[in-house]
């Protein structure tokens, strides 16, 4: 995974947890189910089972991938809109390109990340690019929903792209752990995703054997998902292995532990750690629309359909 590869020796080290601060407990875990995306490309669909009061403010997560594509065979989405939340795609592997309806887009590659805000609407696609179907390749990510507050959800659209080498890297004090901070404040670092819903973002990868006590901000809920390998989560050990969704509740800092032994796809136990301020408002989800009531919803639609969700560029993907 080229998205966390660096040299320990060089990045600077997460803080020691205070002696007074508690471990997470985990409540459920849970295995994400296999299903389809866009025009058919293979997803794990990580919140599958937990309820919407464990992952707020988060309301969906699909792990793209991982999978090799034989020539010809990498597909993405086709245009279609969004209205009342945030889109974060992760590319571990892979290339993805971006377009929208506000003049956003990109290359998204071996740890980029797109964070696109749809708030009051927005129309985008995300496709490989050509050279990537002639050719095939490696495709692995994570797209991420998360949910605006009644009071942001018509916020105008924004999109983000961040860089790989603009998410800082640290490590633990022995060197075994390497944690990526995509958005929000991990550990005293901060990620470079500006946010309106307050919330953390990491990807974290533990050399097998390795652990780690990562501070958390007790206000914020906790999930760890596990992309590759297997490890233990919480103080109790709670066995973990790929595409399962550890559900964490009260406490300072979590607890993460990878396996002496991994398989023979990862050199690593290979985690996504999320977390943020719950909303705690009522969620009308359907499709591409994440409103707070059904007539909101209905408004979406008769609002997209009406072409106030934003216009195909002259010049566009697909």
């Amino acid at each position: 995974m080229p998205a966390v590869t660096a040299d320990p020796l060089t990045l600077p080290h997460l803080a020691a947890p205070e002696p007074t601060q508690r471990a997470r407990r985990v409540t459920t875990v849970t295995t994400a189910p296999a299903g389809l995306e866009g025009e058919g490309f293979p997803v794990y669909r990580a919140f599958a089972g937990v309820s919407l009061g464990d992952l707020d403010p988060f309301v969906h997560m699909d792990q793209m991938g991982e999978v090799d594509y034989a020539p010809g065979e990498p597909k993405g989405t086709p245009w279609h809109p969004h209205r009342g939340f945030e889109t974060v795609t992760y590319m571990i592997d892979g290339i993805f390109v971006h377009q929208d309806s506000i003049g956003g887009g990109g290359v998204i590659e071996n740890g980029a990340t797109q964070w696109m805000t749809a708030g009051a609407g927005i129309l985008h696609i995300e496709r490989p690019p050509e050279s990537l179907v002639t050719s095939g390749g490696r495709f692995h990510g994570i797209q991420l929903w998360v949910n605006l507050p009644a009071s942001t959800k018509m916020t105008p659209p924004r999109y983000q792209d961040i860089a790989a080498h603009a998410v800082p890297l640290v490590t633990s004090s022995d060197g075994d752990v390497i944690v990526r901070v995509v958005a929000g404040t991990v550990g005293g670092f901060a990620g470079p995703g500006v946010t309106h819903t307050p919330i953390a973002l990491a990807h974290v990868t533990l050399l097998p054997g390795a652990h780690l006590v990562l501070p958390w901000d007790p206000s914020f809920n906790a999930l760890t998902y596990a992309l590759a390998g297997s490890g233990t989560v919480g103080d109790d050990r709670r066995p973990l292995r790929a595409s399962q969704l550890a559900v964490h509740r009260d406490g300072d800092v979590l607890v993460l532990a990878a396996d002496e032994h991994q398989d023979s796809r990862t050199e690593a136990f290979e985690v996504l750690v999320l977390g943020g301020q719950p909303i705690g408002e009522p969620v009308a989800a359907y499709g591409p629309f994440v409103m707070n009531t059904r007539a909101e919803l209905v408004q979406a639609f008769d609002d997209y359909q009406a072409g106030r969700l934003g216009q195909i560029p002259a010049t566009h993907l697909g």
